[in-house]
């Protein structure tokens, strides 16, 4: 990410005594299936010393992520579990308010991977200056952060969109969908097709998102409403939901198709899976299904970031935010998102 060094003047906040506790939401029990307000904790707990090369950073907002539900379970996945008894972690932003790093000073506003905690001890190199020049501090969660480099790389190298192209997209007015449109438009794509959820949500796609067509998943019959929508096939498909979604995508592939498989949100609580796509199907359409993780694409974020914030600066590219207030409001906007309650990215604000 951009290398960059602010030093922002000082707040009231700043310039008081340093806490010595903070409250941390812990992961009090695995759900079997969906779960709900009782597997979180909200707990207070003493701040260690700072050491050598430490910083301790006020988080002022921190995101809430569907992969989260799968970091629940107690199984190998690509990202370790959640502890039992222990802080929940993801991405935040806040302002460091003591330094023991002479490369990160006071006052600079960082991102990190601290969050579900009001204050964090990470050592130096576990932080990214961000400049709030450029854009709000929450973009770096949204737009700037890993759900826009998860739709840029999808849409650039996953299942590259060319100019002419008909691209669907699922959970289209979520935290990735929302940007994912508008940069299937901005990367040349003829016709950019959305799925959402009620008429509330799919008005958005049209209204705020750029999409030229919008379905609503709710409503049945999705197979006939993407042909409705795209008689003549598609080119590219971004998928965040699976099942359905994915067989009927695969279905309307038309040759060479390509499909990024970004996430199966469809599955996370458990249950009997969705069917699947016919994979014969997609061999004979010379198919390529890709899957990605984001971290893969980290070595490309200055070079996202820049062209991100341009496009948010002219207008390119427009966002929404769904914002709970509180730490204590943490565990009710993750269970918001793994429910379909956000319009774009869902954010708790801490302070």
């Amino acid at each position: 990410m951009q290398n960059i060094v602010t030093r922002n003047q000082a707040t009231p906040a700043e310039t008081a005594p340093l806490p010595t506790t903070t409250r941390e939401i812990q992961l009090a029990a695995r759900p079997t299936g969906a779960p709900t307000a009782e597997h979180f904790a909200l707990v207070e707990r003493e701040l260690p010393a700072l050491a050598a090369g430490q910083v301790l950073v006020r988080n002022t907002w921190m995101s809430v992520d569907p992969y989260m539900r799968g970091r629940m379970d107690d199984r190998p996945s690509y990202i370790a579990p959640f502890q039992l008894g222990a802080a929940l972690e993801g991405s935040a932003v806040g302002t460091v308010i003591a330094s023991q790093s002479g490369e990160i000073p006071v006052g600079t506003m960082v991102s990190h991977f601290a969050g579900w905690r009001e204050h964090a001890v990470l050592d130096a190199a576990a932080v990214t200056p961000i400049d709030p020049e450029l854009a709000a501090p929450q973009h770096y969660l949204g737009a700037l952060g890993t759900t826009g480099l998860t739709a840029y790389a999808a849409l650039t190298d996953v299942a590259r969109v060319e100019p002419g192209d008909t691209v669907f997209i699922s959970a289209a007015a979520g935290a990735v969908g929302s940007v994912a449109g508008q940069i299937a438009k901005a990367l040349g794509a003829a016709k950019v097709v959305g799925s959402a959820g009620g008429p509330v949500k799919t008005e958005l796609l049209l209204t705020e998102f750029g999409y030229d067509a919008a379905i609503d998943y709710r409503a049945g019959d999705l197979a006939g409403q993407l042909a409705a929508a795209a008689p003549e096939g598609i080119d590219v498909y971004l998928d965040s939901v699976g099942g359905e979604h994915l067989r009927v995508a695969v279905d309307a592939l038309r040759q060479h198709g390509r499909v990024a498989l970004v996430g199966a949100i469809s599955g996370y609580n458990g249950g009997a899976p969705a069917a699947g796509p016919d994979l014969y199907k997609a061999a004979t359409k010379e198919a390529t299904l890709r899957g990605m993780l984001v971290n893969s694409y980290f070595p490309i974020f200055g070079e996202y970031i820049g062209k991100a914030a341009g496009w948010l600066a002219d207008g390119t590219l427009r966002t929404k935010e769904t914002v709970y207030d509180g730490l204590e409001q943490a565990p009710a906007a993750f269970l918001g998102v793994l429910s379909g309650a956000n319009t774009g990215k869902m954010l708790v604000r801490l302070g």
